[in-house]
């Protein structure tokens, strides 16, 4: 057992037996290989003492079980005495040094390898906790090839690239920076970033990212970030920073733990002391003393609450939700209210074209007005003019060459297609007269903008043939995610957005929203989120961009969809979805009011142990070898029990959560 009575439990750090992805065995650690030195030496000894063998033959040995099992947390003990902290690795040397000399020497040695096992249990347990910390993405190469002028490669180490730097990312390598493709072609496997389960196609124009995998092509790529603000070193920053932080339960435990460890050792000399005076024999009483210092001592309570919430927080990491601290991962499950932004949270952030209206007097069809007005926005770089194009493209139309391109912003574009011209715009600025298929046109325009749609008009030859509705479409998992959230909280959640009442109230309608609150600004935004806290809610906040910066801050939790989501917005969040799977969020908090519940339990099992030794010493005769197993054995149980919110079993168990 390696916590001490009055400082604050270690946080989880690396453990360098070897690279990502790794699982550290047990042989690796000091604490383990010194446990079981313990171990064989006490075995050696054991049989040699009970068959009579002289002293000299099994004394040197149990001496060196005191040695090699004792050395270490005696020394640390002595460590923390000079800084004025009362270390329980130190108190149980003592207790088995003491033990040893009134001659309960197979005791004492009894006592060593026992708390020498249970702390290189646990060195494992918080090995495999920061082995999985570590899994949660694969991290950067580093070293990266640059390119210079004429071609010159050049290897560095990729914390020196900046941005603006071409890089060359050879086929089966990895990523060396978040960038943009300049040149070439190739599938990437950026699963770890994104969960996407298949590898992405990658062309010029594309973004990629740092730690991701290359597939069979070579690509050049431009550097946008610097790397130390890469996506992979935001969440490796996250996910450190989270392994630091220690939830309000655990600062609670730590406050009261120093008043008891006071009390501990006080009522220990009390016990040893006070008999001593009225006549006691003293090697009883010095193993009665001993034994209640040891299972008095709250190694099992001080476990009880880090090992929970950081498996939850690698758990949830691992399935692509970031939670900052520990305290986040506390406060998450106490969360009654929810205010969900839209375009980009609800929403999948990117417009597409969700209608495709062509005039009867036209005579096209859906496929051939979609392919006039996809050729004539080809070249255009407008979000609207992606959304036509993609269109086209998903529906395997094969666009015709064009001429004479020209935009105006505000307007459109327009480009001579087969000989034809076609015009791409604004209806209000396309059409001047309201009267035939103009008139037609106008209509359809109005009925899209009703219902929430970008209106896209397409004239061919100065003559209206048809309109396009483009909208932000719904997130696939939005309306079950709003259903799921509306169960854990008793309240459907709230749609706050800067998007007109109208745009608002459909997609609302779809996702299953009653409360909706449009046409924010980001101080109406924070209105809305203190109403709702005044009114004695815990609110929980999903955005993305950086007008929601201010009602994440402003919320009892703030989530960020990671992917498109602002810088802003992710350093405000206390949470990052970095995959943007929304149904995560609904999960995370189930997940956070698992770890409550099994904090609860460790501290119930805790108490129980605690008290029933203690009361077992004080009323009867506990063994000293019984004592240290029934408190070693509580600290294993605690920290076991924490651990398994590590499992994907965990995370499975919240889905299905309400």
């Amino acid at each position: 057992m390696s916590s001490t009575l009055t400082r604050p439990v270690a946080p989880v750090g690396p453990v360098r037996t070897g690279g990502p992805g790794r699982r550290t065995r047990i042989l690796a650690l000091p604490e383990a290989r010194w446990a079981a030195a313990a171990l064989l030496l006490f075995l050696a000894a054991l049989p040699l003492q009970l068959l009579g063998a002289p002293w000299w033959t099994w004394g040197p040995l149990y001496a060196l079980t005191y040695v090699t099992g004792g050395w270490e947390p005696g020394w640390e003990g002595l460590k923390a005495l000079r800084e004025k902290t009362l270390d329980v690795d130190l108190l149980m040397v003592v207790a088995a040094l003491g033990a040893a000399a009134i001659g309960q020497v197979l005791d004492g040695a009894l006592l060593i390898v026992i708390f020498a096992t249970s702390g290189a249990l646990e060195a494992f347990a918080t090995a495999r906790t920061a082995d999985s910390v570590r899994g949660l993405l694969g991290l950067a190469p580093a070293k990266a090839t640059r390119l210079g002028e004429a071609g010159a490669e050049e290897t560095l180490p990729t914390e020196e690239l900046t941005v603006g730097d071409v890089i060359l990312v050879r086929p089966g390598e990895r990523v060396g920076a978040d960038g943009r493709v300049l040149d070439g072609a190739s599938e990437v496997d950026q699963a770890t970033i994104t969960g996407e389960p298949l590898p992405v196609a990658k062309e010029p124009g594309d973004e990629v990212f740092a730690g991701t995998l290359n597939g069979t092509g070579a690509l050049r790529v431009t550097v946008e970030r610097d790397p130390s603000d890469s996506v992979i070193a935001r969440i490796v920053a996250m996910v450190e920073e989270a392994s630091g932080t220690k939830a309000p339960t655990q600062l609670f435990i730590e406050k009261v733990e120093q008043r008891y460890s006071i009390g501990m050792v006080a009522a220990t000399v009390a016990l040893f002391a006070v008999p001593l005076a009225f006549g006691a024999a003293l090697q009883p009483t010095l193993l009665r003393a001993m034994t209640f210092m040891i299972v008095a001592s709250p190694c099992a309570v001080v476990l009880a609450t880090m090992p929970p919430l950081l498996s939850a927080i690698a758990n949830a990491g691992r399935h692509g939700v970031l939670i900052k601290s520990a305290v986040v991962m506390e406060r998450l499950g106490l969360i009654d209210a929810v205010a969900l932004d839209k375009t980009g949270t609800l929403t999948e952030g990117t417009p597409r074209v969700t209608d495709i209206r062509p005039l009867v007097s036209s005579g096209l069809t859906e496929d051939a007005l979609l392919t006039l007005a996809a050729a004539a926005e080809h070249p255009s770089e407008h979000p609207l003019a992606r959304a036509v194009t993609e269109a086209a493209r998903t529906r395997g139309l094969a666009l015709p060459p064009v001429a004479d391109f020209t935009s105006a912003p505000g307007t459109g574009v327009t480009a001579t297609v087969d000989g034809r011209k076609v015009a791409v715009g604004s209806p209000a600025r396309l059409l001047d007269v309201r009267t035939g298929e103009a008139g037609a046109a106008a209509e359809l325009a109005v009925q899209l903008e009703e219902d929430g749609r970008t209106a896209a008009l397409v004239v061919l030859d100065g003559t209206p043939v048809g309109v396009l509705g483009i909208a932000d479409r719904l997130r696939t998992d939005a309306r079950s995610t709003v259903a799921r959230l509306a169960r854990l909280t008793g309240g459907t959640p709230v749609l706050v957005t800067g998007d007109n009442p109208r745009a608002a109230a459909r997609l609302a309608a779809e996702a299953g929203i009653d409360d909706v609150r449009a046409g924010l600004l980001p101080q109406d935004k924070v209105h809305a989120v203190k109403t709702m806290e005044s009114a004695g809610r815990k609110v929980l906040v999903v955005g993305d961009g950086v007008n929601d910066a201010p009602a994440l801050a402003a919320a009892h939790t703030g989530i960020a969809m990671g992917r498109a989501g602002s810088d802003l917005a992710l350093e405000t969040a206390d949470a990052v979805v970095v995959r943007d799977e929304l149904d995560t969020v609904p999960t995370a908090v189930a997940l956070s009011r698992r770890c409550r519940r099994l904090v609860v339990q460790n501290l119930v099992i805790a108490a129980v142990f605690i008290t029933g030794l203690v009361v077992w010493d004080l009323a009867g005769t506990l063994p000293l070898p019984l004592g240290v197993a029934g408190h070693e054995g509580s600290t294993v149980i605690v920290g076991l029990n924490g651990l398994r919110l590590l499992r994907d079993a965990a995370w499975t168990r919240a889905e299905r959560d309400h």
